[in-house]
């Protein structure tokens, strides 16, 4: 499938432009459109801006800068977008506000791709507002798109294959990474991140470590950022937004719930780093200070243990429902959002009867439904212990691989793995915060 020639971005903020300034480095002519004069030419400024940077940085030279820009027009009207091959909408978050756009566009239009850089709003309800919803995808960028390696293509049963071969063509043409997500709550990386600070939030709920423990616990695993100082960076509002609306999406799934804490700390305004104040202080030489009582010590494995259990979990949930293919679950999340390890291979480090028994003795007596074990997970569990099968499409672990410390222990006389489960790996590197939300 050939690469589009010529896009329109709506939409002129910070996703939007980034995403233009993307396509006009990489040769592609694009029209940003916004919704009168100085929104435009403030998205224009941005896309000059990002150039600028990279000029200054020895990343590109002024002369291609001067190209890439060059490739750039703008309008404040949406017929500019007549005879775009692919229009992108990256526009506020509202359903409403989508749907009336595709609408439009389609009239002007009718032949073009119509994709949506949504992070949560299901694709198919934006399709449900055109004639042909078979043009209508998902291409989810993360943020910054200038550095994020990866997008998310989100197809919905109705989406032509032709369309979903416009957009990947459009977004590998650029740079990116491209992983085939199934339209559903969250998409594949919100979804499957959900558990990094949903079960961060019950840990302090229930008394067994601070905020500044849990981040400093993870941070030693090799996670680029703790999941509260990340909450406060992303913004506690935004963080709680996207799991209301996957909360809502589902039909009230328990593992999805809304933290009381989030809740609490977003109707009073301590939403993070923007607001002088959330799980740390922020201003006046009191920079990623934590608010109240650090507590003492950097926080135990078995906090991680916890956490990385969930987010085990949650990626066989994602396989069961179809979201993704094995492989994309774990490149996601790698390459995404930097995580040490992806979820699947993760699990079949520590062992999935191992993570299962976890699971179950955190639901307890009572069966508390946000333990619930995906039954692939439960399955694999149940007929390959110890170490573990991988899910269906996973690349095998190399002959030879150690199990995690925490792993169920080796037969008599095998000689010890060693300690460190949670050590990153050599050279991981850490994507810019605000990955996702």
């Amino acid at each position: 499938m050939r690469t589009p020639r010529r896009i329109a971005v709506v939409g002129g903020g910070t996703m939007g432009a980034g995403i233009a300034a993307l396509a006009c480095r990489h040769g592609i002519a694009t029209v940003l459109c916004d919704v009168d004069d100085a929104a435009v030419w403030a998205g224009v400024h941005r896309v000059n801006d990002e150039l600028a940077r990279r000029v200054q940085r020895g990343r590109m030279c002024a002369a291609d800068a001067d190209r890439a820009s060059a490739r750039l027009t703008a309008s404040a009207g949406l017929d500019a977008v007549a005879g775009a091959q692919l229009v992108l909408e990256a526009i506020p978050e509202r359903a409403d506000l989508k749907r009336d756009l595709f609408a439009r566009v389609e009239r002007i239009a009718p032949e073009a791709v119509l994709a949506s850089n949504t992070s949560s709003i299901p694709i198919a309800t934006l399709a449900e507002a055109v004639a042909a919803p078979e043009r209508v995808v998902g291409l989810h960028f993360f943020n910054p798109p200038g550095a994020m390696r990866l997008v998310e293509l989100v197809t919905t049963p109705a989406t032509a294959p032709e369309t979903a071969a416009i957009a990947r063509a459009l977004a590998e043409a650029i740079g990116k990474q491209v992983v085939a997500v199934a339209d559903g709550p969250g998409f594949l990386v919100n979804r499957c991140a959900r558990p990094y600070y949903l079960e961060a939030l019950r840990i302090v709920e229930s008394g067994a470590a601070t905020p500044a423990q849990v981040d400093r616990a993870c941070e030693a695993a090799g996670f680029p950022m703790g999941p509260f100082r990340l909450m406060d960076t992303i913004g506690i509002d935004v963080s709680l937004a996207v799991t209301r609306s996957m909360f809502e999406q589902s039909g009230g799934e328990p593992r999805w719930a809304p933290s009381p804490i989030q809740e609490r700390m977003a109707a009073a305004g301590s939403l993070g780093r923007k607001s002088g104040s959330g799980f740390y202080e922020y201003g006046d030489g009191r920079d990623d200070a934590p608010a109240g009582d650090d507590g003492d010590g950097g926080g135990s494995p078995e906090l991680v243990e916890r956490i990385v259990a969930q987010l085990v979990n949650e990626a066989w949930f994602a396989l069961d429902a179809g979201v993704a293919e094995a492989d994309d679950v774990d490149l996601a999340m790698t390459v995404g959002l930097g995580y040490p390890r992806g979820p699947l291979a993760w699990g079949r480090e520590l062992g999935l009867a191992h993570v299962v028994a976890l699971l179950e003795r955190l639901a307890g007596p009572q069966g508390d439904p946000r333990y619930r074990v995906a039954a692939g997970l439960a399955e694999a569990a149940e007929g390959a212990p110890g170490a573990g099968a991988a899910p269906p499409g996973a690349v095998p672990a190399p002959p030879g691989a150690v199990p995690a410390a925490n792993a169920p222990a080796p037969p008599s006389g095998a000689p010890a793995p060693p300690a460190g489960a949670f050590a990153p790996p050599a050279g991981a590197s850490a994507p810019p915060a605000g990955a996702t939300r």
